[in-house]
């Protein structure tokens, strides 16, 4: 099994802060976890939106502004390596298309962001195993989950709560062959070869890496009981709903749609990055209705579907949106 350096896997976490609004529902963490979580910004979804695919494959929905359409795919935040689905509409849809728009999670760290980035996270380790900083409960919980995935004490040198749970969501992710980069990854390989122009925007991620020390106590230790909740459940519900996507079940895709990263809202400026995510996601689109025919723009499902998501400001804008069973 491939492992990540301490640094590497806290800022590999990290990237899920464009998806920052999706936490787990399996296990339900105690009444002060849940006290000190933020709001789920994309907790409301709009419900005439979710609707189940006609076609075969996962769901995808239509965005028109007269001759110009972009079909839009909406895809898992979290899913099994190298998944299997059906391409055969996508395939069709890539043929012609003027561009394809690609989730901008293909962050990036500046020079001086890295510095910044690696320092900060420098000053999150500590000579203490982390476990040794928790009560005897949640002490017992870290021990196990860290030994299911074969990782030693040491591994979690911290006293953040926060930078210790991104640890161990990372290892978990990697031990149970999970990523966040599927299908997206496939879809841009697909694109190259078919000499498709690419869209995908990079963020400089270093100056948000910085807010993480100043994350509130209550908050880290909400996030690492969800992260903890995650490892306990284990990969069942990811592998149902990633199944559920595959067929163009929306509701049963989204069932496993809110991992631990909906705590990471709390991060300050998350809120902040991750509204400016869907407003250059709408954009894109938008910038490509500008041009007849027709593009390919994907999205994670709860970004896309939410009150306030990427489909919601491009129908106050004005725009028809059609969903999968008309699509």
């Amino acid at each position: 099994m491939r492992r990540i350096s301490w640094t590497g896997a806290v800022l590999a976490a990290a990237l899920a802060l464009p998806a920052a609004a999706q936490a787990p529902e399996a296990t339900s963490p105690p009444a002060a976890a849940h006290a000190a979580m933020p709001d789920d910004p994309d907790a409301t979804l709009v419900e005439e939106l979710v609707v189940t695919a006609r076609l075969p494959g996962p769901a995808w929905w239509k965005v028109t502004d007269g001759a110009s359409t972009v079909y839009v795919l909406g895809t898992p935040s979290l899913a099994p390596k190298h998944m299997q689905w059906d391409r055969s509409v996508f395939d069709r849809r890539l043929a012609g298309a003027s561009e394809v728009i690609l989730p901008f999670q293909d962050v990036r760290v500046t020079l001086k962001g890295a510095l910044g980035a690696t320092v900060n996270i420098l000053r999150l380790r500590s000579g203490t195993d982390f476990e040794k900083t928790l009560d005897p409960a949640t002490r017992a919980r870290f021990a196990a989950a860290r030994e299911r995935l074969g990782e030693p004490a040491n591994r979690y040198k911290t006293k953040n709560a926060l930078a210790a749970g991104l640890l161990l969501a990372s290892d978990y992710r990697e031990h149970e062959n999970l990523t966040t980069s599927d299908p997206t990854k496939l879809i841009k390989l697909l694109a190259q070869r078919s000499k498709v122009p690419i869209k995908q925007r990079s963020y400089d991620l270093g100056p948000l890496m910085g807010q993480v020390l100043k994350t509130p106590r209550a908050a880290a230790d909400a996030c690492l009981d969800e992260v903890l909740a995650q490892t306990e459940a284990g990969p069942s519900g990811t592998l149902a709903a990633a199944r559920a996507w595959a067929a163009g079940d929306v509701r049963g895709a989204l069932s496993s749609e809110r991992s631990y990263e909906r705590c990471l809202a709390q991060v300050p400026g998350a809120r902040a990055f991750d509204d400016k995510i869907k407003a250059d996601q709408a954009a894109a689109i938008i910038q490509a209705l500008k041009t007849p025919g027709h593009a390919i723009a994907v999205v994670q499902l709860r970004p896309l579907l939410s009150q306030g998501g990427v489909l919601d400001r491009l129908r106050a804008k004005g725009f028809t949106i059609e969903t999968p069973d008309a699509a």
